[in-house]
């Protein structure tokens, strides 16, 4: 595929697809405050390098699933004003998508100016399953540029107009993140160093199934802990208590346990948890054997002996990659498994990978040094449909 490094954008206008799809708390004067701009700072390499060379850079982003049209609480405006403050000038955001607003925004622009379309899911047809619907967006959107960069790796596994159907009308190349994350992955599923390390984690088994189907045939260990390791624990005949757990899936995973064996994958799982009396850091909550949950307890973190021997099977690593928190992080009471977990991957000498989503969140939330990872993924729905073996339909179309 093409990179922005291949393109003359002197003087042109780039339509840029990126992914500021960042969380938000309303203060008390109701103004709307970012709450994690790390998606936001992902994107300024590509927007830089277009405006130091003279580029007209329109931004296209969604920001949440707006139902009814256009609404002041998903507005794009606080992320334009946090762009703003990172880039050091003004970011204009247009009134609208595509139409008159965005057109006299984009009228207005001189080289290295840059421009943020309106929130692209106010309009419907962004994410429509008719094709001719989302081509009709399409058309209007390339009518604002002479050239398309992808740069959203969070939306690449959609079928969405603003990030398949316009590649097919201008030029188009990869920005500097889709390209660094395609990158990586592509490392990490066909040619990793070994040891080979994953870690899973995160809530149910269901949403992993495809990732971890396809990792056995890769990896050397799997290390599995968070809320979807209680049916690993059931499948083995342990009773987890009120944990988590998918009955449906129990079958599913004896037969993954099988698997592994058969191919000599270290399959690691929590000796030990913490368990509370109920969804609440205020809850109850002890430390137990993984084989010894008691009816009426929940587990919600590994515990002490798991995240050490966690930590023993990750240090010696040439490739890791983790996606999914061991608990409920967010709960001070079970945050020290996604901790050690995380502080074990920044000590490993070798390419380590985050896998977006909630673990990225769990290190910018526990203040672990982001720099002690190789690689942070700014897409966790994207990571995993590409840790699935999936082809990615926002990737495919920038090598056309």
């Amino acid at each position: 595929m093409q990179t922005i490094d291949d393109l003359n954008v002197a003087g042109r206008r780039v339509l840029v697809r990126t992914d500021f799809n960042v969380p938000l708390e309303t203060l008390a004067d109701g103004t709307r405050h970012i709450t994690d701009d790390g998606r936001i700072r992902a994107a300024l390499p590509t927007i830089t390098a277009l405006r130091d060379r003279g580029a007209r850079v329109i931004l296209v982003a969604h920001l949440g699933r707006p139902k009814d049209g256009p609404s002041v609480e998903l507005s794009l405006a606080p992320i334009s004003r946090r762009l703003g403050e990172l880039l050091g000038s003004t970011v204009v955001l247009a009134s609208d998508v595509s139409g008159e607003g965005a057109a006299r925004a984009v009228g207005a622009m001189h080289d290295g100016d840059v421009v943020l379309l309106e929130n692209v899911r106010f309009d419907a047809r962004e994410t429509s399953k008719d094709a001719a619907v989302r081509g009709a967006l399409a058309v209007e959107l390339a009518a604002l540029a002479d050239i398309f960069v992808s740069d959203g790796f969070g939306v690449v596994h959609r079928e969405q107009a603003s990030v398949t159907d316009v590649a097919r009308l201008l030029p188009h190349a990869a920005g500097k993140l889709v390209l660094s994350e395609a990158q990586v992955f592509s490392k990490v599923l066909s040619d990793p160093d070994r040891p080979y390390v994953v870690i899973l984690g995160g809530s149910k088994v269901s949403d992993k199934l495809g990732v971890i189907t396809n990792l056995l045939t890769k990896v050397d260990r799997l290390l599995v802990g968070g809320g979807m390791c209680f049916t690993f624990l059931a499948a083995m005949g342990y009773n987890v208590g009120s944990s988590l757990l998918e009955v449906d899936q129990i079958e599913t995973v004896k037969n993954l346990i099988a698997q592994a064996a058969a191919r000599n994958v270290e399959l690691v799982l929590p000796v030990d948890v913490v368990v509370a009396t109920a969804f609440s850091a205020d809850a109850e909550h002890k430390i137990v054997a993984a084989d010894q949950i008691e009816d009426g307890w929940m587990g919600l973190d590994i515990g002490p002996n798991s995240q050490l021997l966690f930590a023993s099977r990750i240090t010696d690593a040439k490739t890791v990659v983790w996606n999914g928190p061991m608990g409920v992080f967010e709960m001070t009471p079970y945050a020290q498994g996604t901790r050690a977990v995380a502080t074990a991957i920044t000590e490993v000498n070798g390419l380590t990978v985050v896998g977006g989503g909630d673990s990225a969140a769990a290190v910018r939330l526990l203040g672990i040094d982001e720099h002690g990872f190789t690689h942070i993924s700014t897409g966790g729905g994207a990571s995993l449909e590409l840790l699935e073996g999936r082809v990615l339909p926002g990737l495919a179309v920038l090598e056309d």
